[in-house]
């Protein structure tokens, strides 16, 4: 600023030395009697503004920028906070997802086996069962056998008898048919009991 001052300073001074003709022409400005009193002015002038420039614009326009860089550097510390933020908030979703799916794996091991476990119990009462009816009907055969046989027996010792009787004319005695169907029952049907 003092070196354009000094600069304008030096041209007047310089074009003041001169004999300028243009000031005889209509040229009143150029006229080196009033240039003292324009450089003055000039000066007055300049200051001024230089100082209302300086003082008032300036530091409102420095401001401006200054609280204009000061937000952007807010919002961009803002902007990386959020931005840490969010990163271990996914983290945290991952972990979280992670953890959900060991124990979703874990609960599926679990109802598995509960599962298995209930269905060898279950197998088990049924093979009982099953054991149980079995014997029932074993049991109830084996008595069937010897239901049949017994019947088999007096249904023979009559049948044998009222052909002896009929073929003879006479009743034989009961023990001996009873010892023989026996002994013809026990060679036949022996196999089968």
């Amino acid at each position: 600023m003092f070196r354009l001052f000094f600069f304008i300073v030096g041209f007047f001074f310089t074009v003041s030395q001169n004999n300028l003709l243009t000031a005889e022409v209509g040229m009143p400005q150029l006229d080196p009697t009033y240039w003292a009193s324009q450089a003055f002015w000039l000066i007055i002038i300049f200051s001024l503004l230089y100082l209302t420039l300086s003082k008032m614009f300036i530091p409102k326009i420095k401001e401006s920028i200054d609280d204009r860089e000061n937000k952007i550097k807010d919002d961009l510390d803002e902007a990386q906070k959020l931005k840490l933020v969010a990163e271990e908030k996914l983290k945290e979703y991952e972990l979280t997802i992670e953890d959900t799916k060991k124990e979703v794996q874990k609960i599926i091991l679990e109802s598995k086996n509960k599962l298995s476990t209930e269905i060898q119990n279950k197998k088990k009462i049924f093979e009982k069962e099953i054991e149980i009816e079995i014997k029932k009907t074993e049991q109830e055969i084996e008595n069937l056998k010897k239901e049949s046989l017994a019947s088999i027996t007096v249904i023979s010792e009559e049948i044998t008898s009222k052909i002896i009787e009929k073929v003879s004319g006479e009743p034989l005695n009961q023990s001996s048919i009873k010892a023989a169907v026996l002994e013809s029952t026990k060679k036949n049907l022996g196999e089968y009991l």
